[in-house]
């Protein structure tokens, strides 16, 4: 069974120190019909954090930001390895 936080971590610990501080500068800006998260709730969190902080916003549509984010960064092969592991 696939668990949703468990693959959005994996996906924020395959991105490097810098790419995860521009993945959480996206979840500060409008998503498509998504919220934004204020900076100071992003502001010093580790992956752990943000993955909870992001499931606290977003619920079950987590992931299909988590892949907006990801395309919006260029990091198209972790978005396809999302996209891949939630359809299992």
């Amino acid at each position: 069974m696939v668990i949703p936080r468990k693959v959005v971590l994996g996906i924020l610990e395959d991105l490097g120190a810098d790419d995860f501080e521009e993945f959480k500068w996206h979840l500060q800006g409008v998503l498509n019909d998504f919220p934004a998260i204020p900076k100071s709730k992003l502001e010093n969190e580790n992956r752990v954090k943000t993955v909870n902080t992001m499931f606290q916003t977003y619920g079950k549509d987590t992931t299909k930001v988590t892949k907006i984010v990801l395309e919006n960064m260029y990091q198209n092969e972790l978005a396809q390895k999302l996209s891949e592991t939630m359809n299992e």
